[in-house]
């Protein structure tokens, strides 16, 4: 049961980790972030990075992975953001 579990947890947090993809490489090629709410992507960083942090604390592998690895696209945006404006 408990990996069953876990496998669901993992499944998910894939697909949510992949879906910054394509946002993450449209901003790169076009340099365009006008639209991108900054508050937003401060708040989502944050966020994931408190997931990342709850996920250490209690040892939760698709939670540590998914938001370690969520959190670089985001802070690419967020910097993409902060930069081009």
């Amino acid at each position: 049961m408990s990996s069953s579990i876990e496998l669901i947890g993992g499944i998910a947090a894939t697909i949510t980790t992949l879906c910054w993809v394509p946002q993450a490489l449209k901003v790169i090629r076009t340099r365009e972030t006008r639209a991108i709410s900054l508050v937003m992507y401060c708040m989502l960083a944050v966020g994931i990075a408190l997931w990342l942090v709850y996920g250490l604390l209690i040892g939760s592998w698709p939670l540590i992975g998914a938001n370690a690895v969520t959190i670089i696209p985001v802070l690419i945006i967020l910097g993409m953001k902060l930069r081009f404006g």
